[in-house]
C-alpha cells in the first residue's frame, strides 16, 4: 500500500516557482489538508487563479470555471471545498445538491457577479421581447435562473450559436460580448459589467511589453478589452492560454490575466520564460490554506441555494454543459 501523499514530496511540483524557506512555512497546513481530506472524503476544486500551493499543492481537480463545472458532475466525495469564488462555489453545489459544498471565505465574491441582478434581466427581456439570455458563470445563482443558459469564456461562441437565432442578450460582461461578436454573425448585446483584473489592461501595455521583450508572445483572456484582444497574439479563457502555452511552446510568453495563472502554467512549461505583468484578484487572493484546513476542521462556510432558484440555475447551467 502507498504511503500517504506529504507536503514534503508535493515541493518538486512547484520548485521553480516556490522558495523552499516559503513552502516550508505551508508544510503544516498542507499535510492537515491532505489527512482532513482522507477523514472527510473531501476533494478540493480549485481555479487557476488559485497559489501554486493550493493549485499544485492540495487541489484535487484545478482548471477553469468551465473545467471546473465539468468535473463538479463526476465528485465522488461527500464534501467539495471550492478554491475560487463564490458563484464557482453555488455552481458546484447546483450541480451537487446532495453534497456539502464549502467555501473558505464567503468574502471571496467576483466583480462580474455583482453586476447584474435577475431584476435587470427582467427589464432586459422587457426591452427586447422573445430574445434568449446567455449569461456567464460568472453570476450568481439568481441571476443564472433567470437566464435561458449559461457560458463561459471558453465555450461562449458555441453556446451562441448553438441557439440558432439572430440576436442574443450576453450578460454580464461587456468586453466578452464584444469580443465574441468579431467572432459570429449574431447580433450580441451586451451589459455593463467587467471583470475589475482584465479591465485594467490596456492596448498601451500590449505595445510597451512588445518594445521591451522583442518576439514575446502574448496571450490575452477573452475578459479584457477588444483593444487589448485585438493587439495580443491569441485570446482564450485560462484553460485555452495553457494549452496554447503547451502546443506553441513560445520562447517567452505574457499572460493577460490574473498573477497566479503564469505562475501555475509555468510548473508545467519550465523551458517557458513567463513575463509576469501582475493584476491580483482580491477575491482569489482571499483563499489560503489556513482557511481551506478550517473549512474541512469546521464545515465552514457551508454554500446553500434555494431550492426554487436551484432548479432553474441548473437547468441554464446543464444546458451549458450539453452544448
Amino acid at each position: 500500500m502507498n504511503a500517504p501523499l506529504s507536503a514534503a514530496a508535493l515541493y518538486d511540483r512547484v520548485a521553480h516557482v516556490v522558495p523552499k524557506a516559503e513552502w516550508l512555512s505551508f508544510e503544516d497546513d498542507i499535510d492537515a489538508i491532505l489527512r482532513l481530506k482522507r477523514e472527510r472524503n473531501a476533494v478540493i476544486l480549485a481555479h487557476n487563479y488559485q497559489t501554486p500551493e493550493i493549485f499544485h499543492g492540495v487541489a484535487d481537480i484545478v482548471g477553469d470555471s468551465l473545467a471546473l463545472a465539468r468535473e463538479a458532475t463526476k465528485v465522488e466525495a461527500d464534501v467539495i471545498v471550492l478554491a475560487g469564488v463564490h458563484f464557482m462555489a453555488e455552481t458546484a453545489k447546483l450541480l451537487n445538491p446532495e453534497k456539502t459544498v464549502l467555501i473558505p471565505d464567503m468574502g471571496a465574491g467576483c466583480s462580474l457577479a455583482d453586476s447584474i441582478t435577475p431584476e435587470d434581466i427582467a427589464l432586459l427581456r422587457q426591452a427586447h421581447p422573445g430574445v434568449p439570455v446567455v449569461t456567464y458563470v460568472n453570476t450568481s445563482a439568481a441571476v443564472k435562473a433567470a437566464s435561458d443558459i449559461c457560458c463561459t469564456s471558453g465555450n461562449a461562441k458555441r453556446v451562441v450559436e448553438s441557439l440558432g437565432v439572430p440576436k442574443v442578450l450576453m450578460l454580464p460582461d461587456e468586453y466578452l460580448a464584444k469580443n465574441i461578436a468579431r467572432e459570429t454573425d449574431i447580433e450580441l448585446i451586451a451589459w455593463h459589467g467587467h471583470c475589475e483584473v482584465h479591465e485594467l489592461f490596456t492596448a498601451e501595455d500590449v505595445r510597451e511589453m512588445r518594445a521591451a521583450w522583442p518576439g514575446v508572445t502574448i496571450i490575452a483572456h477573452p475578459e479584457c478589452p477588444p483593444d487589448v484582444v485585438a493587439e495580443a497574439d491569441f485570446s482564450g479563457s485560462t484553460a485555452g492560454m495553457s494549452d496554447y502555452v503547451g502546443s506553441a511552446k513560445p520562447g517567452r510568453v505574457v499572460l493577460l490575466t490574473e498573477c497566479s495563472m503564469s505562475d501555475n502554467v509555468s510548473v508545467q512549461h519550465p523551458d517557458v520564460d513567463f513575463v509576469r505583468p501582475c493584476n491580483l484578484c482580491p477575491h482569489m487572493k482571499r483563499i489560503s490554506l489556513a482557511n481551506i484546513r478550517a473549512a474541512l476542521e469546521e464545515n465552514r462556510h457551508e454554500v446553500t441555494v434555494d431550492p426554487e432558484i436551484a432548479a432553474d440555475a441548473r437547468r441554464a447551467v446543464e444546458r451549458m454543459l450539453a452544448v
